[in-house]
C-alpha cells in the first residue's frame, strides 16, 4: 500500500496551518491592518513590511539550499515554472485584478481562509466570491 498520498496530504494541513497560524499572529486576517499598510497616502501603517521582509528574508536564504535537495520530502518532484518568460499577460492580468480585490476588500486568499476561524460578515460575503472567481479563472484557463 502507498503511503506518499497521505503523506503529502498530511504534509500540505500541516504547512496550511502553520501559514493561517502566521497570518493571524501578523494580523494579516484584519482588512483593516491589511487596508492600512496598503493606503500610502493615508495613514499608512507600515507594520506588515515587516512580514513581509521576514518571508522575503528566509526565501532568499533557504530557497537555494532547498532546491539542491534531489525531491521534496513530502512530495513526488518539486513544481517550478517552465516558461522563460517572466511577464506573460496572463500574470499581468491576475496580479493586477488580485490586487484591485484586495485593496477593495482587504482580504486575500489565504487570510480570508484563516479567518475561518473567527469568521465576521465580511468573510461570509468574500469567499462565495472568492470561490466564483476562482471558477471563472478555471474557465477561461482551459487548456
Amino acid at each position: 500500500m502507498n503511503w506518499r498520498p497521505a503523506t503529502e496530504s498530511a504534509g500540505a494541513l500541516g504547512a496550511g496551518l502553520v501559514f493561517g497560524v502566521g497570518l493571524a499572529l501578523a494580523q494579516m486576517t484584519d482588512p483593516r491592518k491589511v487596508l492600512g499598510f496598503l493606503d500610502i497616502a493615508g495613514p499608512w501603517d507600515p507594520s506588515l513590511a515587516l512580514v513581509l521582509g521576514g518571508a522575503v528574508g528566509l526565501t532568499l536564504v533557504t530557497f537555494h539550499y532547498i532546491l539542491r535537495l534531489a525531491r521534496p520530502l513530502l512530495g513526488e518532484r518539486f513544481d517550478l515554472p517552465v516558461s522563460r518568460s517572466w511577464l506573460e499577460p496572463k500574470l499581468l492580468i491576475g496580479s493586477t485584478l488580485f490586487g484591485i480585490g484586495w485593496g477593495i476588500s482587504g482580504y486575500c486568499p489565504g487570510p480570508a481562509l484563516a479567518q475561518l476561524a473567527a469568521p465576521n460578515a465580511e468573510t461570509w460575503l468574500f469567499l462565495p466570491a472568492l470561490i466564483v472567481g476562482s471558477l471563472i479563472a478555471r474557465a477561461i484557463n482551459r487548456d
